[in-house]
């Protein structure tokens, strides 16, 4: 190998880890971290500043892939994927992308795993989709009625600083080993991303319980959820209250509760591997009568 090209493949920028491939998506262009092979799960992230698919599950998706095709969107607004014109956030049509999503990757029942906004997403897809949804997994959810928390309000109220994300992590995380300043820097350059600050200011512009309330689907609808469903909390979330989990767990029928001590509003970082093994084991349970 001469100099120059030795010289030349070592100046070649690094893949970006939260590119995964793009799938249009009813039109569109979304980006989708797809891998494992086996039955299909879903993974639906959080809706904090400079989140993403990867950002919210890079931890979860290898162990998860060895034992399911694992299918992790950037929602509309969030990570890679735009916001098109005339696009309005709310759950109808973000459900209506996912659907779409999953229409083009041709899958046509899936488990779902939704993470505190994703969760609230997760719901929604199963009340109004029930026929794509087999098993239910919602960790730290939004999705039934609670008074808007000062962490929740200042993770959607983010304006962008490096000391303003610094402190959201140490928000979102119990132990606060995990929050470094490369962790910092990475989230915060990703909310500076072309379009990514602006769309965000448009999801939940102050006052904010509104789009608390916005998010939830009706009491009936939810008791009504025919889904085995694993519900995951961190009893230190500062964020989503745990009282959510506890009140999911009464209203769904098919329920378990499972409960991190010493964790914040980051289970499936925070607890990675138990997290992963917990999920794992539940999808792949033997279906009951």
């Amino acid at each position: 190998m001469s100099a120059s090209s030795s010289t030349k493949r070592l100046a070649q920028p690094p893949a970006d880890p939260e590119a995964g491939r793009l799938v249009d998506a009813g039109g569109i262009p979304t980006n989708v971290h797809d891998l494992g092979r086996g039955a299909p799960v879903l993974l639906l992230h959080g809706s904090g500043p400079g989140v993403s698919a990867y950002a919210n599950w890079r931890l979860v998706m290898p162990g998860l892939a060895e034992r399911a095709r694992v299918v992790a969107p950037d929602l509309v607004g969030f990570g890679l994927t735009p916001r098109p014109a005339g696009f309005e956030f709310n759950l109808e049509n973000w459900r209506r992308h996912v659907l779409s999503l999953l229409d083009a990757l041709g899958v046509e029942r899936c488990d779902v795993v939704g993470n505190s906004f994703g969760g609230a997403l997760a719901l929604s897809l199963a009340i109004h989709a029930p026929q794509r949804v087999r098993r239910l997994v919602l960790m730290g959810s939004v999705g039934v009625p609670f008074e808007i928390t000062e962490g929740l309000d200042d993770v959607w109220g983010y304006e962008p600083s490096l000391a303003a994300m610094r402190s959201l992590l140490d928000l979102f995380a119990y132990d606060r080993g995990l929050v470094n300043d490369q962790l910092a820097e990475l989230r915060y350059r990703a909310s500076l991303r072309p379009g990514v600050q602006e769309a965000y200011r448009a999801m939940f512009p102050a006052p904010r319980q509104r789009w608390v309330d916005a998010l939830c689907s009706a009491e009936s609808a939810i008791r009504a959820l025919p889904n085995e469903t694993l519900i995951v909390h961190g009893r230190d979330d500062r964020v989503i209250p745990l009282d959510n989990a506890l009140l999911l767990h009464r209203w769904i029928e098919r329920s378990q509760l499972h409960v991190f001590g010493r964790c914040g509003h980051w289970t499936q970082i925070e607890h990675a591997a138990r997290f992963t093994r917990l999920v794992g084991d539940f999808i792949n349970e033997n279906e009951k009568p």
